[in-house]
């Protein structure tokens, strides 16, 4: 859901990363545990959900531990998939990952196959519930599409189609070399949806 407008109890608190000439590079990691224990603290929460294991969950799990003793909360993790199977897994980052994994009271992803993934690359143990993404299918119902498909396949073509953002990490770029490679067998065309 993305917010246009006001809402009832809904909060926007913004990280503010903070620049000092000894620390060369962006500290938003460390702002992001403040900005979760402030936060916690004040409203009193229960619970704090944060999405992607790097850096979101590490900041939380920080921020869980210096509450620990006066005001603890349970810490929530969702994965969505870069999170774990691109950025996790660089040798750097793969123990913090594990480690904030194992410390959250729950662990969440965003379909069976980055559940599977997680456990090859984390640990069989984890405990991950599925909870996949899902469509308003009241907003978004099936319908007759043949007039799209005629406008996309004018030259009976085969369509390939991206859906997702264009942002680097989606390999756009290797979508338009997969589309070369294709169109030296059959004709093709390819499709961005975004």
């Amino acid at each position: 859901m993305r917010l246009d407008r006001f809402q009832d109890n809904i909060y926007y608190h913004e990280v503010e990363t903070p620049s000092y000439p000894l620390m060369e590079f962006n500290q938003y990691t460390l702002s992001l545990a403040g900005k979760i224990l402030d936060v916690a603290k004040y409203e009193q929460l229960d619970v704090v959900h944060v999405h992607y294991a790097i850096p979101h969950a590490v900041s939380a799990y920080l921020a869980k531990e210096i509450s620990r003793a006066t005001r603890p909360f349970r810490l929530v993790t969702t994965l969505h998939g870069t999170d774990i199977t691109l950025v996790g897994l660089e040798p750097t980052f793969l123990p913090l990952v594990k480690f904030s994994l194992e410390k959250s009271d729950v662990v969440t992803a965003v379909s069976g196959f980055l559940a599977e993934k997680t456990r090859q690359s984390f640990g069989q143990d984890l405990a991950i519930r599925v909870i996949p993404n899902f469509v308003d299918t009241t907003l978004y119902q099936r319908s007759d599409c043949s007039h799209l498909h005629k406008h996309l396949n004018r030259n009976g073509e085969i369509v390939l189609m991206h859906v997702s953002n264009f942002r680097p990490v989606k390999r756009v770029q290797d979508c338009v070399r997969l589309l070369a490679e294709v169109r030296n067998k059959v004709n093709a065309r390819l499709v961005f949806v975004g």
